[in-house]
């Protein structure tokens, strides 16, 4: 899958419905969850998109102004900055973003201007919130595949994120990821209504023989 690639909006639909626990548990791939301290900036937030990848040096965002240009329209940029919290990303930045259709923004660094993303709705998952500034100045990489706080992460992979966290499923595992995880949903269902009607979890989880006094 290459980085213009873009899924179909029922792919993604169905990627956020299944939410990023589910699909978690579905792939089957412990290194696809990342850092949980990245996390979403405003309750609520949730997005599905191909992931562009980019590095940034600590404290410099020029890569992620570069970047801009170069991501497909429904990109969600996920942003390694070796975990150093500056605010990286603010309104002008989403602004941009919106303009340019990226999708959201994934970043182990920090962001600013909070009441404007949360106002502006605009999807943005950070490690931290910054009122640092950063400088201009280097570009280590833009598109190319790397490591997000040990997940690896190449464009065109799925990114899912929502309030439980951000996960990046690989492009090759994304059609297997998805039909174990409507699987699992569809299941988790039918025990919520098995449980309304009197079961317990013992019962349905094979955990009876833990029943006090068995």
């Amino acid at each position: 899958m290459t980085a213009s690639h873009t899924y179909s909006d029922a792919t993604l639909e169905l990627a956020r419905k299944l939410g990023s626990s589910t699909l978690y548990e579905a792939s089957g791939l412990p290194t696809s969850a990342v850092d949980p301290l990245v996390r979403t900036i405003w309750p609520g937030a949730s997005v599905a998109g191909p992931a562009y990848p980019l590095e940034c040096a600590p404290g410099d965002n020029l890569a992620i102004h570069v970047a801009m240009e170069k991501a497909p329209r429904g990109s969600i940029l996920v942003v390694s900055t070796g975990g150093f919290v500056a605010g990286y990303w603010g309104e002008v930045l989403t602004v941009a973003a919106e303009a340019a259709g990226i999708a959201a923004l994934v970043i182990d660094g920090g962001v600013r201007d909070i009441a404007a993303l949360t106002a502006r709705r605009f999807p943005a998952f950070a490690r931290g919130i910054s009122v640092r500034g950063t400088i201009k100045a280097s570009v280590p990489s833009v598109g190319q595949p790397l490591s997000f706080t040990g997940t690896p992460v190449s464009a065109g992979d799925l990114v899912v994120a929502d309030d439980d966290g951000v996960i990046v499923i690989p492009a090759a595992h994304v059609e297997a990821t998805l039909a174990q995880g409507q699987a699992r949903f569809d299941k988790e269902a039918r025990i919520m209504d098995e449980l309304r009607q009197g079961r317990t979890t013992l019962d349905l989880l094979g955990l009876s023989r833990w029943r006090e006094g068995t």
